[in-house]
Order: structure tokens, then sequence, then C-alpha cells
């Protein structure tokens, strides 16, 4: 059985990791890619797998790169939902979090789904994203293939 530091250890670390995503979308809508990348490890990743092909930006400058061509006034917008959190150890874990985009250049109307599965890390007291992987259920084919995506 756990102690109760260690459930209240858990429960900062679950409750921190996932804020993760939820700091990540507002950093998109706000256009914010300082913060953005911050919320990766030095080398952490991205990638982004769509219909026919697959994306990988790794480390935090070549993401600031790749986030400053794909994001802007009229990218889309996400809403996560549904974060599932498994704590593999005290310093990393995995999850799974489903995201909604809307657009902001057209009056917030949906424009697709899909869904991050996510390996996070603890960089001395603070969780970081090691890597994130971003599989589309649907999205308008422009925005697919063109790698746009947030």
């Amino acid at each position: 059985m756990k102690t109760t530091d260690e459930l209240v250890i858990e429960l900062a670390d679950r409750e921190a990791i996932r804020e993760l995503p939820v700091r990540y979308c507002d950093c998109v809508w706000q256009n914010d890619l300082k913060t953005l990348v911050e919320l990766f490890v030095e080398d952490g990743t991205f990638v982004i797998k769509g219909r026919e092909r697959e994306a990988t930006t790794k480390g935090r400058a070549e993401l600031r790169k790749m986030y400053d061509q794909a994001l802007g006034e009229t990218s889309p917008r996400p809403y996560i939902h549904n974060h599932v959190v498994t704590l593999q150890s005290k310093t990393k874990a995995i999850g799974r979090c489903y995201v909604e985009l809307r657009s902001a250049a057209q009056n917030m109307e949906w424009i697709g789904t899909g869904f991050y599965d996510d390996e996070y890390m603890k960089v001395g007291d603070q969780w970081k994203f090691a890597s994130r992987r971003f599989t589309s259920i649907r999205l308008p084919t422009p925005l697919a293939q063109s790698g746009r995506k947030s």
C-alpha cells in the first residue's frame, strides 16, 4: 500500500502532466512560441501522422521553426478532451488526449479532429513533453497535406 506522501506526489504529478496539453493549447491560441517550445524537453519531438505521410520535428530550435510556420492568426484552434495519463516511473509517463480543431478564419467552425499520443519526462521538478505524436482522424485535405498542425 502506498503512503500518503507517495499518493500526494502521484496526484501532483498527474495534475502537472494534465496541465501540459492545456498549456500547449493556450500557447497555440496566444501564438506564444517561446513558451510553447519550452513545454518540450530540449531534444523533444513532434510527429504529425497524416493519411499519406508522416513528418517529424526534433529539438527546440526546429520545433520553433515548425510552429512559426504553422501558427498564425488563421491557424486551427485546438480544444483538448479526455486526457488519460499513465505514470511509468517517478520521471516518465505516457498519455493520450483527443483534440477538436476549429477554424479562427471561419467563425470557429469545426474543421477536424484527432488525438495526441504523448510521452512525458520530469526534468527537475517540471513535467515536459518528451514527444507528441498527432494522428489526424478527420482534417481537410489541404491542412492535412501541408503539415500545418497545432
